[in-house]
């Protein structure tokens, strides 16, 4: 019973700031954690008469998305027990047909590749704003977005585009402009909010996608609110005029025919919660607490993203002149856990009710992991050498499916990938199957090698053509 005793042990870190965003239970929705106190035996139900399920229309959860929709101002609204993962799989599905071709982001989630796969879509990937400073990409601008279309448009038709927003790490761009630059080529959004179920509960915040235009937002009630994890949800925009029968066929196609009562009781106390005086009180309190953890760390010298969320929290270690996965297990040792590390910043999830003594605890610690790794000589990162927009060479599920070859990275220029490379998480893929590995991507593929040890091979899979 090696899983059941690591569970069943229960140790609490010093820090956990790391996903869901219930920091263990701290944040739980309050209804969420009373059901979780009865026997299990008494939740775990199937699909009852009474109960129902997301596709069915009626029953408990279609009156929840009903209620839900109409609050949010969603046209419709699905709960999801497959994570926002299976929701952004199935809207894809919705939006295009077999052979169709999607615009997706370079930091698209994998989740999204694997739903071109599954519906045989062509990917047309773009080009992001790059950061040296951090390694990381940075929202497009309208204008971005406007050159990106114009030039896939040169290539074919689109039948939707995909946006990232908020990034893994809060970064949030001009999301009504990027919208509203789809909507003037009358393109449809599908909008990858699993970072941002709190967006526009707090005036702090940015506005949600739903507001801002999009046609169908999914967000993740375990990355920004008080839900378990693989709670999610899909929101159709009120200005989408897609029929909902294409939606429920997607979320037919891949969702369980049995989704978990828990899971589907945690959309809604998630819901409840975001919604409520107490939440939103908590909400506020969190970001409070964030927005002086980032005051404190700067008076100090850290350098932190300039991101749109308090409750992420990205300390660029590459100004010190360290790697964050080293800082990462550095830290790791003494008990504090972060979000996500990167080869130039660390992330740390704050949660909807951040530990103990983070405002003490955090700061003493960087310090003790700068004073211990730090260089004082900043680290630079090279922009990925690729085109504005680029589709695979190889349609993507044949090239996946090929008799692969492997071979060394620094062999592999003028070769076409059998593979996704993929260092995890986030699970935003470098390189795609079908894609041709020029002499600048081989290179650049090398440097990552050596900034996510352990994470990327040195080794690649290739199609044999």
């Amino acid at each position: 019973m090696v899983l059941l005793k690591q569970l069943l042990q229960g140790r609490r870190p010093a820090l956990p700031l790391h996903l869901p965003a219930h920091g263990r239970g701290r944040g739980l929705a309050p209804e969420l954690a009373r059901l979780l106190r009865l026997s299990p035996g008494a939740w775990d139900l199937p699909e009852l008469p009474q109960i129902g399920g997301p596709l069915e229309s009626s029953g408990a959860v279609a009156e929840s998305q009903r209620l839900w929709a109409e609050r949010l101002g969603a046209r419709q609204l699905w709960y999801g027990v497959n994570g926002a993962s299976g929701l952004l799989q199935a809207a894809l599905l919705a939006l295009a047909a077999p052979g169709d071709r999607v615009l997706l982001p370079r930091n698209l989630h994998r989740s999204l590749l694997h739903g071109c796969l599954l519906g045989q879509l062509e990917p047309v990937l773009f080009d992001l704003p790059f950061d040296p400073s951090s390694g990381l990409w940075l929202p497009p601008s309208p204008q971005h977005l406007q050159a990106v279309i114009q030039a896939a448009l040169a290539d074919g038709p689109l039948a939707a585009v995909v946006l990232v927003s908020p990034s893994y790490q809060g970064l949030v761009g001009d999301l009504a402009g990027l919208i509203a630059v789809a909507h003037g080529q009358q393109l449809p959004v599908l909008l990858d909010e699993a970072h941002g179920a709190h967006l526009g509960c707090d005036g702090r915040l940015p506005p949600s996608g739903l507001s801002c235009g999009a046609d169908l937002v999914v967000q993740s009630l375990q990355k920004a609110a008080g839900g378990l994890a693989q709670s999610a949800l899909l929101l159709q925009g009120p200005g989408s005029d897609l029929p909902a029968a294409s939606i429920e066929r997607g979320l037919l196609w891949l969702q369980t025919s049995s989704p978990s009562a828990l899971l589907l009781a945690s959309c809604e106390a998630s819901l409840q919660q975001l919604a409520s005086g107490r939440g939103r009180a908590q909400l506020s309190r969190a970001l409070d607490l964030g927005e002086e953890l980032r005051a404190r760390l700067r008076a100090e010298g850290f350098v932190l993203l300039e991101n749109q969320d308090p409750l992420r929290l990205s300390w660029i270690c590459a100004a010190d002149g360290i790697s964050g996965l080293e800082a990462d297990d550095w830290l790791l040792e003494r008990g504090v856990i972060a979000e996500l590390p990167e080869p130039g910043c660390l992330s740390f999830c704050l949660g909807s009710r951040p530990p103990r003594g983070l405002l003490r605890r955090l700061p003493q610690a960087l310090r003790r992991c700068r004073g211990a790794l730090g260089s004082g000589a900043a680290l630079r990162f090279s922009r990925p050498p690729l085109p504005l927009v680029a589709s695979p060479e190889r349609p993507l599920a044949e090239a996946w499916r090929a008799t692969p070859e492997v071979v060394p990275l620094a062999a592999a220029a003028g070769r076409l990938a059998a593979e996704p490379l993929c260092p995890y998480p986030p699970g935003i893929p470098l390189l795609i199957p079908g894609e041709r590995i020029d002499s600048a991507r081989a290179l650049w593929l090398q440097e990552q090698c050596q900034l996510w040890p352990d994470q990327i091979a040195d080794t690649v899979k290739v199609a044999v053509e």
